[in-house]
């Protein structure tokens, strides 16, 4: 048995992941998810995530966005002291925040596929868009843990691969619709 590959984020409506949290991160509307009324069960599936998951995965830019902010956030306390795994051909180790228990750098996505072959639960992947559309296309994604937001942005980093691939099938694990708009999907990819 493999361990599951979980890709976790926040997307508009017309499918774009960028800059959910502010305009720091590149795009011209970023901050868009602060601008969607707060309604805290829209947000239960990240309460849901602390419990299932055993190790977190990043991509190199939202490592170096989350890692100076999580290690001391009560927020994410239930994420210190998990395995994390940095996917980055550029990063070295000298990159990597001490206090925040034992992170590795994976250079490939045969390293994410060697990983999964690994025993131990879930590997929840945090923003990272263009890593999860490349462990996409390698077809290592097992779960889609996604927030969708009554927003169209128009353009931006897609949540998804623009690339001609074999059709994948899913199934609906789990989902919800909230007073502010946000619908929540979980979905399961059928092997």
């Amino acid at each position: 048995m493999t361990r599951e590959l979980v890709w976790t984020g926040f997307m508009s409506l017309d499918g774009v992941a960028d800059s959910p949290g502010g305009t720091s991160e590149g795009h011209r509307s970023g901050g868009w998810v602060l601008h969607t009324e707060f309604v805290p069960a829209s947000f239960s599936l990240k309460g849901e995530e602390l419990t299932d998951t055993t190790a977190l995965m990043f991509g190199r830019r939202s490592y170096e966005a989350f890692a100076p902010i999580w290690p001391n956030s009560e927020d994410h306390a239930g994420y210190k002291e998990l395995p994390k795994y940095v996917v980055s051909t550029s990063m070295g180790t000298d990159a990597l925040v001490e206090d925040w228990g034992p992170i590795a750098l994976l250079r490939s996505t045969a390293d994410v596929a060697a990983l999964k072959q690994e025993s131990g639960g879930a590997i929840f992947i945090h923003g990272s868009a263009e890593l999860a559309r490349s462990l996409m296309d390698a077809d290592l994604i097992d779960r889609y843990n996604l927030l969708i937001f009554p927003v169209l942005l128009g353009a931006g980093k897609s949540a998804f691969s623009p690339i001609d691939r074999d059709r994948q099938n899913l199934r609906l694990r789990e989902s919800a619709s909230y007073a502010n708009g946000v619908i929540k999907a979980v979905y399961e990819v059928r092997h």
